[in-house]
């Protein structure tokens, strides 16, 4: 009784600083000229809506995205300034350089935006979408061939968080947004692809019949992340890890629509992945149920895949703590001891 008492003037506590912090710090980023202290003030609005949680109310939320609509207008207005600025006679590499900066600052500013309409989506999950709707209008330019790749690589992980954290919900956005989603996958930035088949992935598990009939291209797309020459590369390291997890959500949720003794298989050869620790635990985990209950594309005719499996097993469990979750390097552990008898 008394720890609920105790919650419940933490929650009102909370609320009440919520309800005078949130409505002043909208109001002095409305006016705010400054790039940078904007970023700022993003910062701490992320950092409100994460401790408030859903003790925030529809009106204040509104206020939040309103806000974050403004952010994104003016954003607009001052690259396109900008653009012009660059075309100019007098135009010399000192104001180049000035610009430049000026347009690592918007960056920034971006980054904070995304920040903060994740931890919304999070939150309030499906009861957020009315907002995204609302928001859609500003978000979708984001996708486009002529903005930046971190304006892009943000506008995916929006939509990224809808479809994770919205589920059914979300389905109706598929038709609008999972194309350009797709043809991110090959973009010529290493973020934007990472983000990109992380969604190809979340949308995989969570799309049902509305992912069915993309499942072909999802492949072929994933397929050409995955088989670059430069894969390995440091730089793109974090989107094979993605593309592989993707691959094997495609294998767990859509094996009906693929030619799974030839894809599983495929799966398997990338493992284990080591870029990507969040990713190598859901993979590595998922190998391990795959091998739990015999699955026969994984195994192969006659097993013929078994040493593969060994194989990185034993390299997940040299990595120590990394690459696995203690109980998956426990269930590894116990399969291994399996396969000796």
């Amino acid at each position: 009784f008394r720890s609920g008492l105790a919650q419940g003037r933490n929650e009102a506590y909370v609320k009440q600083l919520s309800d005078y912090i949130i409505p002043a710090l909208v109001e002095a980023l409305h006016k705010e000229p400054e790039i940078e202290i904007c970023s700022s003030m993003l910062d701490a609005l992320n950092e409100c809506v994460q401790i408030s949680g859903p003790l925030l109310d529809e009106g204040q939320v509104k206020c939040i995205v309103d806000e974050i609509k403004q952010v994104i207008t003016a954003s607009s207005s001052r690259k396109a300034e900008r653009a012009e600025r660059a075309k100019a006679e007098d135009f010399d590499a000192e104001e180049g350089e000035l610009l430049k900066e000026e347009n690592e600052q918007e960056e920034e500013l971006f980054d904070q935006v995304g920040d903060c309409l994740g931890t919304l989506i999070k939150t309030f999950k499906a009861s957020f979408l009315p907002f995204f709707e609302e928001l859609s209008s500003y978000l979708t330019p984001m996708w486009g061939k002529d903005k930046t790749a971190e304006e892009r690589r943000i506008a995916i992980c929006i939509f990224d968080d809808v479809v994770e954290h919205c589920r059914e919900a979300a389905l109706r956005y598929y038709d609008t947004f999972l194309p350009f989603l797709l043809e991110a996958c090959n973009d010529e930035n290493p973020d934007v692809r990472q983000a990109a088949v992380y969604g190809v992935g979340v949308c995989a598990e969570f799309g049902g019949s509305v992912f069915k009939p993309l499942v072909g291209e999802a492949l072929s797309r994933l397929n050409a992340v995955i088989s670059h020459p430069n894969a390995a590369h440091s730089e793109n390291l974090m989107a094979y890890d993605n593309a592989v997890s993707a691959l094997g959500k495609i294998c767990q949720f859509h094996r009906d629509s693929i030619d799974a003794t030839q894809v599983v298989p495929m799966w398997l050869n990338c493992l284990p992945i080591k870029g990507d620790m969040i990713e190598a635990k859901v993979v590595h985990g998922q190998l391990c149920s795959m091998v739990e209950r015999s699955d026969r594309d994984l195994l192969g005719p006659n097993n013929q895949y078994l040493p593969k499996i060994v194989l990185v097993f034993a390299e997940v469990l040299c990595a120590g703590k990394d690459l696995a979750t203690e109980q998956t390097a426990s269930r590894m552990i116990n399969l291994l001891r399996q396969l000796q008898q």
